[in-house]
């Protein structure tokens, strides 16, 4: 008899630790995810919108402000999956010569009950980048 209580606490802690284990991969996932789609569709964008005529007066490398920001969020939402998250994005620094952005991105975790209190958690990834050119 004693046994079979202990097999049954055996398989509760094991549920437990199965439960904690997937809600901890799908944050660190989706994180990870988020962080590389960040750093790739930036990349993209800041190619996309270099101003080609300066380029050719001056020879030096210039993005224009506007069409980065169009460029951003326009690969942003199609490549990201807004059926689970809600994602804030933030420019804090675009400046257009030498070309660098300042982007940070919030996604919503969700909202998690402890003890009758509600708390709502977001991942925040920051990223700073700046367009070389080899001459």
């Amino acid at each position: 008899m004693k046994w079979s209580f202990a097999q049954v606490g055996l398989i509760a802690a094991g549920l437990v630790g199965i439960v904690i284990i997937l809600l901890f991969q799908q944050i660190t996932t989706n994180n990870e995810q988020d962080y590389y789609l960040l750093r790739e569709v930036t990349k993209a964008a800041m190619l996309e919108s270099v101003d080609l005529a300066y380029y050719r007066d001056t020879g030096e490398v210039k993005i224009v402000q506007e069409k980065f920001v169009e460029n951003f969020t326009r690969r942003f939402a199609e490549s990201v999956n807004f059926t689970s998250e809600g994602y804030t994005i933030r420019f804090y620094d675009i400046i257009e010569s030498p070309p660098k952005v300042s982007i940070v991105i919030n996604t919503d975790v969700g909202d998690y009950t402890i003890y009758e209190e509600t708390d709502s958690y977001s991942i925040a990834n920051q990223l700073d980048a700046i367009l070389e050119a080899k001459e």
